[in-house]
């Protein structure tokens, strides 16, 4: 078996014009690459991007920690090398060499791994159930911490359910574009900017936002003839204070926040209602879930961050129905896997997933696709955004060939 010969690590520019880290793993004549990204939304239970001191703290303890240690092992030993990674580490949550180093050494080797086998990564990693093509979720409105001045709710996203991959990148692509032009009309000479993920920042009320997102979607899946639903992330984390939830126009107890999210899924047929709750609030998921679980995709992202005990919480609870999944949430492969094979298992569906600040790096839509994840949310435009959309549309053309 290969083994690694040498790891590299480099500063690079994330989408917000932050500092992160894209690590090489080479083994005999094959290179993986992967880069990390960072969240501005992120749950208080998820791995630290990085160890006191920051960047370049982390690129001080790759340099004298990591990479003496993990050179020589078996490139195809993932399971081994993130053991190590978790052990060197010898924190629970990554905190001392940074989710983010964790998360781009895992992937790395994953990738190097799969070049030395002559496989894409898709095809490597693929199990038993055989690859398949997500969904894309694409946002197309943003507020929250991810667009000052926008929305209470962080993000508005649309979910094209057409034949392929290719229809559903561009059907997406024109909600985002007709969405611009219903926001010029609706405010006439006000600026219109874009947030951290390429969604139109607009000074609306949170439902309003979803009406004419909405009205969008309905003229889009005239013309496409499939299905076009719009979908929505909360985060509702960051508005939760002193046990209420504080949008600009109302303030809501817990159970009235389960009434307004199930009024907002049944009137607008939303595909998915993302982080409706406070990261902690398992019983009113559970309760959104026996209401719509069975029209609704409940998704947990800050309530789960990717981790299987919280994830086999939720399942015991039965609160959400399925888990978005960020690699560097929990900072290794095998962790991310054990947490899909987890879902899977329960039958909740699985969401892949960018983050705000992201890179080039399109390694998320190979985990989507052979980690058979319903959806992969990755904005629907901007280049660290299409970097994976049309990755995908690759990958699809390798299936449809045979390749």
């Amino acid at each position: 078996m290969p083994s690694i010969d040498r790891l590299a690590i480099r500063k690079i520019l994330d989408s917000r014009g932050n500092a992160t880290v894209e690590v090489d793993v080479v083994a005999g004549s094959a290179l993986g690459r992967a880069a990390a990204p960072s969240g501005a939304s992120t749950g208080a239970l998820e791995a630290p991007s990085w160890p006191p001191g920051g960047v370049d703290a982390a690129l001080r303890i790759f340099q004298d920690s990591l990479a003496p240690r993990l050179r020589g092992r078996d490139v195809k030993d993932q399971p081994g090398l993130d053991r190590t990674l978790r052990e060197l580490d010898g924190t629970p949550n990554f905190a001392r060499i940074g989710g983010n180093v964790a998360t781009a050494v895992s992937l790395a080797n994953a990738k190097a791994a799969a070049a030395s086998s002559g496989k894409p990564l898709f095809r490597y990693l693929t199990g038993p159930q055989g690859p398949s093509i997500p969904l894309p979720l694409g946002n197309v409105i943003g507020g929250g911490r991810h667009a000052i001045g926008g929305t209470t709710i962080q993000e508005y996203l649309v979910v094209s359910q057409g034949p392929t991959a290719l229809a559903n990148v561009m059907t997406n692509a024109r909600v985002h574009a007709l969405v611009r032009d219903a926001l010029m009309k609706r405010l006439p000479g006000v600026p219109l900017g874009r947030g951290d993920e390429g969604a139109w920042v607009a000074q609306l009320q949170d439902e309003e936002a979803l009406s004419l997102l909405a009205d969008v979607c309905r003229k889009v899946e005239r013309e496409a003839a499939f299905p076009v639903r719009p979908a929505l992330d909360l985060a509702a984390s960051e508005f939760y204070r002193g046990g209420k939830y504080r949008y600009r126009d109302r303030t809501l107890s817990a159970k009235k926040q389960i009434d307004f999210v199930e009024r907002l899924a049944d009137d607008f047929s939303l595909f998915s209602v993302e982080d409706p709750f406070d990261q902690e609030d398992f019983g009113s998921f559970t309760e959104l879930t026996k209401r719509i679980g069975d029209r609704c995709k409940v998704i947990g992202d800050d309530i789960f961050v990717t981790n299987v005990e919280r994830l086999r919480r939720g399942i015991e609870q039965r609160a959400a129905n399925a888990i978005l999944i960020k690699p560097n949430q929990i900072g290794t492969l095998s962790e991310t896997r054990a947490a899909v094979d987890l879902a899977h298992s329960a039958g909740y569906a699985t969401v892949m997933s960018h983050r705000s600040g992201e890179t080039t790096d399109d390694t998320i839509a190979h985990l989507a696709v052979a980690f058979g994840c319903l959806g992969i949310k990755t904005g629907a435009v901007g280049g660290e955004r299409i970097a994976k959309l049309n990755e995908l549309i690759r990958i699809e053309e390798q299936l449809q060939a045979g390749a």
